[in-house]
């Protein structure tokens, strides 16, 4: 199982480093996208709590 979760490392990496090289714009959205989702994700679950905290 963990040479498996290597091996797929390895290639998400290779596609990563190929597709800046590629087309760095691209990536860079990409990059901004996925961190968006992440901090929208996390204020979401703050939001929750606060508001479960105060009733």
């Amino acid at each position: 199982m963990a040479k498996t979760r290597k091996v797929i490392l390895i290639i998400v990496v290779v596609f990563f480093i190929y597709a800046v090289f590629q087309s760095p714009e691209k990536a860079a959205d990409i990059v901004t996208n996925i961190w968006g989702v992440i901090v929208d994700g996390f204020n979401a679950i703050r939001r929750f709590f606060n508001s479960l905290l105060n009733r």
